[in-house]
């Protein structure tokens, strides 16, 4: 009966008739969606199509009128190469057209070959497999930490449909431990275990019984049939329930429907054939036409919009009327509206020493009692990273403690960048994660990744040079800043001494479309004359002088703890005019007048020098064919810090004795 042929009489078939034709149109706008681009994936999105519908038509809380409703539940499709599905979803919801649907994965459409964060109804830009389940992660816990510090007017869940691949990327089992520890009971995932991937059938490559992990990470784990509607029902329902995070196991089969391909994993990333898709649309009873949507079917996917609808409004009235008590406002403001205002700045005595790692930790404090959203932590690294107080005065968050503020990562910095990209793209925080510069590494993904999808987040990278010392060359960061550097929108701020480490503190949280990475000294320098006032100007612009001169024969630009370095070398060479010029942060300078880079650094009539404890490759972009550039380009040694000083040319009499042997070369 449940035939196209009979959809005249769609309203007198049964609820299970109409769910499993709507289903069926889902995966027919799937085939043929990745048949017209001729290129995507079919089999995993059809396995996961069941889940997936059920939950959209029956469970998710969202507002039809609104896709940033912010009590919205948060659905990540981890599996993002199953953009198909969830662009069938948002088409059927009303945020995509049918027209968008046929233009998958051309230039400059809504539905790109990946979910993009920037499409109405996605709420994580995926793709790289395992960081969806991480920024889901990262998502329950920003609504877990604001319901406790809100009350229940923030009470969402987070959905998450990931795949073989996903629970394959380590970052999934670090992500999964922090939740299970931590007791995220909103986060609910379902693992489509289909068994195949791209080169085969899963089990060439994984025998992990990924249940038993689960469970010992603390989390409630339902095996069900994955195509099963009731059985995906009563294990959604549960899940909503249990004190711990869930993770449904759903077995399913790949291409699930399809006249003669379920279960091959050829179907994983290719189109299938144009007779199959034929062949399937007659199984599954639709007709063979492209792009089928009847009303029908849209009508009983949006049957539950008016309640929805409805929802959305008494929570929004609910908030109007919190809104009226002064201190539930305030808060509101500071963290949901995100509206940060004018702080107070920490004091910094001029000519004290001060690692800029320590000045990062008086700033956090700082800031932290008058910005209610800064929320974070360390990777295991708390001493060094000078978080240590912050977690002393705002405490874990932990499932006891939901207010706390400091998050206790542990040695996970891949899932705790990703966790953090999750909260930034919740809302209602600001999140910062310490670990050592070096470590930038294990966070690489997730760091590209939240410059993708414009996250404000606060990395904060210390013991930022061969400075680390004993520790040797594994620990001491030469490439890392300029690798840093590459990755176009995002800030690498190198501050170069307490007072610009203040003002670049601030800068990374006003900057709410582009991630922030502060990179410290373990080493302490000397806080320069500048005012505080000053120092902001200074930073605000990217680079700016702390020493200047009528008629420069020599421009320094220096970055961090080789300001100071710069600073002393110019002092000893009184015979020359000397401008010193402070460069924390080379993607605000870009942003800056042409007339006011070129005024600060002249193309000519100066040699410019370069001073950076790192590689030296980039800093001819500033130098020019005739600059010199004071670098490091090899790995460190283990020694203590004033001696590798002494060994790489960093102290003052050998960089003045480098400059002066470069002008008389250039002579």
């Amino acid at each position: 009966m449940s035939k196209y042929q009979n959809i005249e009489n769609f309203s007198e078939w049964t609820s299970e008739e109409k769910n499993q034709f709507a289903v069926a149109v889902t995966k027919g706008l799937i085939m043929d969606s990745v048949r017209k681009a001729n290129s995507g994936h079919s089999g995993g999105p059809m396995s996961s199509a069941d889940f997936t519908q059920i939950l959209f038509t029956e469970y998710l809380n969202f507002d039809p009128n609104n896709p940033d409703w912010f009590n919205r539940d948060r659905f990540v499709l981890s599996a993002g190469h199953e953009s198909a599905l969830i662009y069938a979803m948002l088409t059927q919801i009303g945020w995509l057209k049918v027209d968008d649907m046929k233009e998958f994965r051309q230039l400059h459409s809504r539905t790109p070959g990946h979910p993009e964060v920037e499409i109405h109804g996605v709420d994580a830009t995926t793709g790289p497999l395992g960081q969806g389940f991480g920024m889901a992660v990262g998502m329950a816990t920003a609504e877990s930490m604001l319901r406790a510090r809100l009350g229940e007017i923030v009470n969402h869940f987070t959905y998450v449909v990931a795949g073989d691949g996903d629970f394959q990327e380590p970052i999934t089992l670090g992500a999964g431990s922090m939740a299970g520890h931590w007791g995220l009971s909103r986060l609910i995932v379902f693992y489509d275990s289909n068994n195949a991937q791209i080169s085969g059938k899963v089990e060439r490559s994984d025998s992990t019984n990924y249940a038993q992990v689960f469970d010992g990470f603390g989390w409630d784990v339902q095996e069900i049939d994955g195509h099963n509607h009731e059985q995906i029902r009563e294990a959604i329902e549960k899940a909503q329930v249990v004190d711990r995070p869930s993770l449904i196991i759903g077995t399913t089969i790949m291409a699930q429907g399809s006249a003669n391909m379920e279960g091959d994993h050829e179907t994983h990333g290719a189109p299938l054939p144009q007779d199959e898709i034929d062949a399937t649309k007659e199984k599954l009873g639709l007709p063979n036409e492209s792009f089928y949507l009847p009303e029908e079917v849209l009508n009983h996917f949006q049957s539950r919009f008016e309640s929805l609808i409805k929802n959305a409004s008494e929570w929004n009235d609910a908030v109007s009327s919190a809104c009226k008590d002064t201190e539930f406002k305030s808060l509101w403001d500071a963290t949901i509206a995100d509206n940060i205002g004018n702080i107070e700045f920490p004091e910094f005595e001029t000519g004290l020493s001060i690692a800029t790692r320590k000045a990062f930790g008086t700033t956090l404090d700082k800031f932290a009692e008058q910005v209610p959203s800064i929320i974070g932590g360390s990777a295991d690294l708390e001493p060094s990273n000078y978080t240590g107080n912050f977690a002393k005065t705002y405490g874990d968050f932990t499932r006891e403690n939901r207010s706390g503020r400091n998050i206790a990562f542990g040695v996970r910095e891949f899932p705790m960048a990703a966790a953090m990209n999750g909260m930034a793209l919740h809302g209602g925080v600001v999140p910062f994660g310490g670990t050592f510069l070096v470590f930038a590494d294990y966070e690489r993904p997730a760091l590209r990744l939240a410059a993708i999808q414009q996250c404000r987040v606060i990395h904060e990278f210390t013991h930022d040079s061969f400075w680390v010392g004993e520790d040797g060359p594994t620990h001491q960061p030469i490439e890392h800043a300029m690798a840093l550097r590459t990755i176009p929108n995002f800030n690498v701020f190198r501050p170069g001494d307490a007072k610009e480490t203040a003002a670049c503190f601030r800068m990374a949280m006003d900057q709410k479309e582009t991630p922030s990475a502060l990179l410290l000294t373990r080493q302490g320098v000397k806080v320069l004359n500048q005012t505080m006032n000053e120092t902001i100007e200074g930073v605000s612009k990217g680079a700016y002088y702390v020493l200047d001169c009528e008629n420069p024969e020599l421009v320094f630009l220096a970055t961090g703890s080789e300001v100071g370095l710069a600073m002393e070398v110019a002092a000893a060479m009184s015979d020359k005019n000397i401008r010193v010029v402070s460069m924390p942060c080379w993607e605000i300078f870009e942003q800056q007048s042409d007339e006011y880079k070129n005024s600060l650094i002249p193309s000519r009539g100066a040699m410019k020098v370069s001073l950076e404890a790192g590689i030296t490759m980039g800093w001819d972009k500033y130098i020019g064919q005739n600059g010199l550039a004071i670098g490091i380009d090899h790995f460190g040694a283990s020694a203590p810090g004033k001696d590798l000083a002494e060994e790489f040319g960093f102290t003052a009499d050998q960089v003045e004795q480098k400059i002066r042997d470069h002008l008389t070369r250039l002579l």
